[in-house]
């Protein structure tokens, strides 16, 4: 059985828009191509559990700041839309962060 979690890694095509679109904002989905290294990994149980735990943080890190930052972009904003989209894009980004280094902390760790 191979390690599904490499398949996130194709995120990463998105960044190429950035270069077709003139929008600097897709370059962060470059950063997605650091989850392929996870295809040599053997999927055992530490790692499925590590996977879990990292994937709690980054849920419930998005339900405490998704309102905040989508309620300060829509009062900094000239319009409630705006908000709601930079909240989002703000909030994706936040997921991906936060996902990230807990997998990495908790996969250097190496304990339970």
């Amino acid at each position: 059985m191979k390690n599904e979690l490499c398949i996130i890694g194709l995120i990463g095509v998105l960044g190429f828009l950035g270069v077709f679109t003139d929008n600097p904002g897709y370059y962060g989905f470059f950063s997605f191509f650091s989850f392929f290294v996870f295809a040599k990994v053997l999927p055992d149980e530490m790692l499925k559990r590590n996977i879990n735990r990292a994937a709690k943080n980054a849920f419930f890190s998005s339900v405490i700041f998704f309102p905040i930052v989508a309620i300060w972009g829509a009062v900094t904003s000239f319009s409630v839309e705006n908000g709601l989209v930079f909240g989002f894009a703000i909030n994706f980004a936040l997921q991906s962060i936060i996902f990230g280094i807990s997998l990495a902390r908790y996969e250097a760790k190496g304990d339970v």
